[in-house]
């Protein structure tokens, strides 16, 4: 399995799903539309508040005093969180289209396509969020830019390269296991 990807684990036909799994492809789907469910209901809880707050930030007197950089910073925050907010609703958008169609492994593929787009949305809103923040609060540019670049780095290591490194490592003693185990 690649990534934030849900693709169904190919499997014999009948019964299957993976090592250790004993299900159709269709609960194999079912188990995986809840899972994406699960991981919607925490980012998609997340991005709905930071997209409040950003919002509610353009009423405030401080707003007015900012240069036109930070107004431009701001409009791109803003759009990124809605963009973000869009990306991780968009699953429950999609399932109330596909319910009852049998489509619920494209369901599946296309929701965890959603939501990893959202997350790495999501990811760039805090990033810009924070250096907008960092900007007005410090009044150095260059320690909001650093902040906001360590920052938005820790995303990346903790969103993308410790998971991907987790597969890697994986699928490297798998294989090694095959290797290592006579032939059926």
């Amino acid at each position: 399995m690649r990534p934030l990807d849900h693709t169904p684990d190919p499997a014999p036909p009948g019964r299957g799903g993976g090592p250790g799994r004993d299900e159709t492809p269709q609960e194999q789907a079912d188990r995986r539309w809840n899972d994406v469910l699960q991981e919607v209901r925490v980012a998609q809880t997340g991005a709905q508040i930071l997209f409040g707050f950003l919002i509610s930030v353009a009423f405030t007197p401080v707003f007015a005093a900012l240069g036109s950089f930070d107004h431009n910073l701001y409009v791109i925050t803003v759009t990124l969180g809605a963009c973000a907010t869009g990306s991780l609703i968009a699953p429950v958008a999609f399932h109330r289209f596909l319910a009852g169609h049998d489509l619920k492994p494209a369901l599946v593929r296309t929701a965890s396509h959603m939501v990893a787009a959202g997350l790495a949305l999501l990811a760039l809103t805090i990033g810009c969020a924070l250096l907008l923040l960092l900007r007005t609060a410090t009044g150095n540019p260059a320690v909001a830019w650093a902040v906001s670049a360590a920052v938005t780095a820790w995303f990346a290591t903790s969103w993308l390269l410790l998971p991907y490194l987790v597969l890697r490592r994986g699928e490297r003693a798998r294989a090694e296991g095959r290797r290592g185990s006579p032939p059926p």
